[in-house]
């Protein structure tokens, strides 16, 4: 009798996803399963593209099928499905991200572009909303300050760069054009920008909110569910002492923080190789263990950073083997796992049965 569907199912039931911490078959990870001849194939379909543990599954998977008698040959496809903020389906909309300060200066929406870039690179449907309202910077820094939305049908049409779709209240003001609003007027924007802009169907939309606890924050979480919040430092104590308030702030909206990113983390001198901690180091590391949060990341200080920014062409898409770029890459990977574990969490889906996975 030859290797059946139901023997290697078995196997695969033994293997976890290690965020989850639940098997592949009861979380419904496994897909398109065949088995013909002694060949096994299938789908993992991950919770994210960004997913940062692909390979450990892929061998996790290899190992608990390899003693199986009569396997020839295993093949494994992936692909994702990313995991929804059920809260927010009825925007077409699966994940809200808010990305924050305690204070200005430390590289806010430099990280911001770039993590919504490495996600789109990773394959997800990504977009970015310039919550900034006094200071919108998006726009130039993703090459779009000359764009204007597209008009729809009652809604606005984001203009689009690097794959991914961008929003903001630098499109509809010239550049020398202050904002002085009081806070009725700023909520009301924001919740147009939101609520009627043409977003389609996004697994991530990124919001670059305005340094520090004012309105912003306070508004946004009003106007829609916020998945989760990432707060970008950098290694200083004049910094760091901002990031404890940034975090009080979001608990007190029951908004998760998803971890702490440490922007201008160190500097490697281009001529000698060696690393040089202009701010200090490891603030951010600190902060978040005494927190309680995820140090998702750090970022180096480099020039490269800031004259791709400057030029609209952010280091994640324009060097994607930069240092840099490569720190983006890991921290969006990071950011993405936790919100696959935040959801589930608040999903905490039933458990499949082995009979009910298709096989063929």
């Amino acid at each position: 009798m030859g290797l059946s569907p139901a023997q290697v199912l078995q196997r695969l039931s033994a293997v976890n996803d290690p965020e989850l911490q639940r098997d592949l078959v009861s979380l419904g990870m496994i897909h398109d399963l065949r088995v013909e001849d002694g060949d096994v194939r299938f789908t993992v379909r991950l919770t994210t593209p960004a997913c940062p543990l692909r390979a450990q599954i892929e061998r996790d998977c290899r190992a608990a099928l390899s003693d199986l008698p009569g396997l020839r040959r295993v093949t494994i496809a992936f692909d994702a499905d990313v995991m929804r903020d059920e809260r927010l389906s009825a925007l077409g909309i699966r994940n809200i991200i808010a990305v924050a300060s305690g204070k200005g200066g430390v590289g806010k929406t430099t990280c911001a572009v770039n993590l919504a870039l490495a996600l789109s690179r990773r394959g997800a449907r990504v977009g970015v909303l310039d919550a900034d309202i006094y200071g919108p910077n998006v726009p130039l820094m993703m090459g779009l300050q000359d764009d204007r939305p597209g008009a729809g049908r009652g809604s606005m049409q984001p203009p689009e760069r690097y794959g991914v779709q961008v929003m903001s209240m630098g499109f509809l003001l010239r550049s020398d054009q202050p904002v002085i609003w009081r806070g009725p007027m700023l909520h009301k924007a924001l919740a147009q920008l939101v609520m009627d802009t043409a977003w389609g169907e996004l697994d991530y939309l990124l919001m670059d909110l305005p340094p520090g606890t004012g309105d912003v924050p306070l508004s946004l979480a009003q106007i829609v569910p916020i998945t989760g919040a990432v707060i970008v430092t950098t290694p200083q104590a004049v910094a760091l002492a901002d990031v404890q308030k940034g975090i009080a702030a979001f608990r007190q909206m029951n908004v998760p923080v998803l971890g702490v990113v440490e922007n201008m983390s160190y500097f490697v001198c281009d001529c000698c190789g060696k690393r040089h901690d202009l701010f200090a180091h490891g603030g951010g590391r600190r902060m978040a263990e005494q927190l309680g949060v995820a140090l998702l990341g750090e970022v180096p200080l480099h020039q490269a950073v800031r004259e791709g920014s400057d030029a609209g062409a952010p280091i994640v898409s324009a060097q994607p083997n930069h240092p840099a770029a490569e720190a983006f890459v890991a921290i969006a990977d990071a950011m993405a796992a936790k919100i696959s574990l935040l959801n589930f969490q608040r999903k905490t889906p039933g458990v499949v049965a082995l009979a009910d996975i298709p096989v063929h």
